[in-house]
């Protein structure tokens, strides 16, 4: 029960300071990106409409279509309480999940390795899942949903199974063993459509995966030290 404690404790409090870190990030960074995507997601969408009601039975089809819109929040104050609600409870679960690690693996952590262990993460949640997947803005016509979750899924999965080879085998065999493991997806290839038509400039996709990237660097690397070092102190408080 103490190690669940610490866990609990530990993931929880990291989670809250680096999920109100990410908001403050994506405010400055991100945001500003996907306001812009949206206008041209919503040009897009007029034009859809204007079609639709050239048509027969237009009118009746945009109906049906806007009256089965999923509910989004308003802009403004409603939309980022909505977001910072929504980080904190990620980069809590993302704490839960390095916890998890080391009581696993009996790493008797400090912030220092907590900080490796956050570079880790950030080359499995975010590099390695990228360059097949890269973040995409509002509007990006994009392959099915589950193709894509079950390619990052694996991906995630091979990365960090590869990096624990390296890291605690070191051995040649390993790592050519750890290589396999982490190109395996890639060379699968991830779902793509074989034409993306959209009016969102390319210039803007770029510099959406360059801030995401840039971003949660950092914020993983916030994550890891503090984790370690917050598990450390409750432990030792217990």
């Amino acid at each position: 029960m103490t190690a669940f404690r610490a866990i609990i404790f530990s993931a929880a409090l990291a989670g809250l300071i680096v999920g109100c870190f990410v908001t403050l990030a994506q405010h400055l960074s991100i945001v500003p990106l996907i306001l812009r995507a949206e206008v041209y997601e919503r040009q897009s969408e007029a034009k859809e409409h204007v079609h639709a009601t050239a048509t027969p039975g237009g009118p009746a089809v945009h109906e049906h279509e806007h009256a089965a819109a999923a509910w989004e929040p308003a802009d403004g104050l409603e939309r980022n309480a909505y977001s910072a609600l929504f980080n904190v409870l990620e980069w809590i679960g993302f704490g839960l999940l390095l916890n998890g690690a080391f009581v696993l693996l009996r790493r008797d952590v400090t912030w220092r390795e907590g900080f490796l262990w956050g570079l880790g993460a950030f080359v499995v949640f975010v590099i390695a899942p990228g360059i097949g997947l890269p973040p995409e803005l509002p509007g990006m016509p994009t392959a099915e949903l589950l193709d894509r979750q079950l390619w990052w899924a694996a991906t995630v999965v091979a990365t960090a199974a590869g990096l624990m080879l390296i890291a605690f085998r070191r051995t040649p065999i390993a790592a050519v063993l750890a290589i396999a493991v982490i190109a395996a997806p890639h060379l699968l290839g991830a779902p793509r459509l074989a034409e993306v038509e959209t009016n969102i400039p390319e210039m803007l996709s770029r510099q959406f995966i360059v801030a995401v990237t840039l971003t949660a660097l950092p914020c993983w690397a916030l994550l890891g030290g503090l984790t370690g070092h917050f598990y450390r102190r409750f432990s030792a408080a217990a």
